[in-house]
């Protein structure tokens, strides 16, 4: 069943609170989640900031409970009052209790409704236990109580935290089974582009069996980009059918019920980006520039893990002056909300997002542009590239599997970008550290108005 309540976090700041709730004394800590909100039908909480509460300021703490005074509930209510945002009040259960105690619910009924008296229509709590799993509950303003589905880490490496597994204390599952396909089952997934890659990527998160797959995708479908988009047909060309509805048309119907969902909007748009808001991954397949600009910005508002892919055929003149292949390559890249952007990371650059929009108002630049294509000084229409495209995206998808169902012998923070360069045989790799990051100002921004901080995202109502 896929999650109805979330709570994601960055590695960073569950790391912060690790730390915090597990001192090493055996005793109970407790600490203030403020969190903004994902726009969409399901509730995804996320965390923007942590208000830990001092020991020293607890009037009682012991392996059991913890009495902590009411100003850092307030800390969190003044934080949170301006944008109506949530706080979840967490604490630690040291001997690793997998439920809420009958204290925990008792303090509740007392704490919660107060919150609700001074701001906000959706807080809760949570406990974390000491191998890191966190487990909440979040109330509405007439203290009904629901359980938080799932509550996600990102960071290098991808944690998912059920609800129905605390009891349990599961471990991840194994990469390459049906355990995994069962997780995968209660996620959601976005593709930004579904044309030469980005077809292939979705093709393979639907095959592995995601929950719900959402595809963002403008332009339609032409003969000339037959050969190289899954699941299109000569119909669909000579139709002009978008190319996200031709595609959510064929793989819908692996399943007995629908669980594709077509976006036919540019990723500019308001539409396409509360379709993606509501997800848990984000993979962008896109050869804009601008639109990996908003990819960027969508995981760093939303706390989405994003993979970026892209390929290129460089070419040279020969001695005779024949136009021939220098290199094949491709380019996946793995962004952590609060990491390392595809902006820091040379991707895109203020001066490159400018100049391709001054291209796309003008016509012959634009033509031009296309005619260029994949390959550089080949007039291509149709390129030959599907094999290319396989390989790029067979590798970003694998990059996700790594982190969310660890297989490698080394640290995945190793692997922030990957290169493979066909002509030389030759397969790089740039770590995390390697990149020099700047602090985001949307990060965990949420609904805020306007979306991404773009005011041509603004709500128009």
């Amino acid at each position: 069943m896929m999650p109805k309540r979330t709570l994601t976090m960055t590695q960073r700041l569950h790391d912060q609170l690790q730390q915090h709730l597990f001192p090493g004394d055996m005793k109970e800590a407790a600490a203030v989640l403020v969190c903004t909100r994902a726009p969409g039908t399901r509730l995804r909480l996320l965390a923007q900031r942590v208000i830990p509460v001092p020991y020293s300021a607890c009037s009682r703490r012991d392996d059991v409970s913890i009495t902590w005074p009411s100003e850092y509930i307030e800390q969190g209510i003044d934080a949170a009052f301006e944008k109506g945002l949530s706080l979840i009040l967490i604490h630690s259960h040291p001997y690793g209790t997998p439920v809420f105690s009958e204290v925990d619910d008792e303090s509740d009924q007392g704490i919660i409704p107060c919150i609700f008296a001074a701001c906000g229509s959706m807080h809760g709590t949570a406990i974390m236990l000491p191998n890191g799993f966190i487990f909440g509950r979040v109330y509405a303003q007439d203290m009904t109580v629901s359980p938080i589905d799932l509550v996600s880490v990102v960071g290098s490496d991808l944690r998912f935290f059920w609800a129905d597994d605390a009891a349990r204390c599961v471990e991840r599952p194994m990469a390459f089974t049906s355990d995994m396909t069962a997780e995968l089952g209660r996620l959601s997934v976005c593709v930004v582009g579904v044309s030469g890659t980005g077809s292939i990527v979705a093709e393979q998160l639907c095959r592995l069996g995601f929950g719900r797959v959402t595809l963002i995708e403008f332009d339609k479908v032409e003969s000339k980009n037959l050969n190289r988009i899954l699941n299109t047909t000569k119909r669909d060309a000579d139709c002009k059918l978008p190319k996200v509805r031709a595609f959510a048309d064929r793989v819908n119907q692996y399943r007995s019920e629908p669980y594709v969902l077509p976006v036919d909007a540019n990723v500019f748009t308001r539409e396409a980006v509360l379709a993606a808001a509501e997800t848990d991954l984000l993979f962008c397949c896109v050869d804009k520039l601008r639109a990996r600009s908003i990819a960027d910005r969508l995981a760093q508002a939303f706390l989405l893990p994003l993979l970026d892919v892209g390929v290129g055929i460089s070419t040279r003149r020969t001695e005779n002056g024949e136009l021939a292949v220098d290199e094949v390559v491709g380019r996946i890249d793995y962004v952590q909300p609060d990491g390392s952007s595809l902006l820091d990371r040379g991707v895109y650059t203020a001066a490159s997002l400018q100049a391709e929009a001054l291209r796309d108002v003008d016509p012959a630049a634009h033509a031009d542009q296309v005619r260029r294509g994949y390959i550089d000084d080949a007039p291509e229409q149709a390129p030959a590239v599907i094999t290319l495209n396989m390989r790029a995206a067979s590798t970003c998808v694998m990059e996700f599997l790594a982190r969310a169902f660890p297989f490698r012998q080394e640290p995945n923070d190793r692997y922030a970008r990957t290169r493979f360069m066909l002509s030389e045989a030759i397969e790089e790799f740039t770590g995390e550290d390697e990149f020099v990051s700047r602090a985001s100002p949307i990060l965990a921004r949420g609904d805020e108005e306007p979306l991404l901080g773009l005011p041509v995202l603004g709500n128009e109502r």
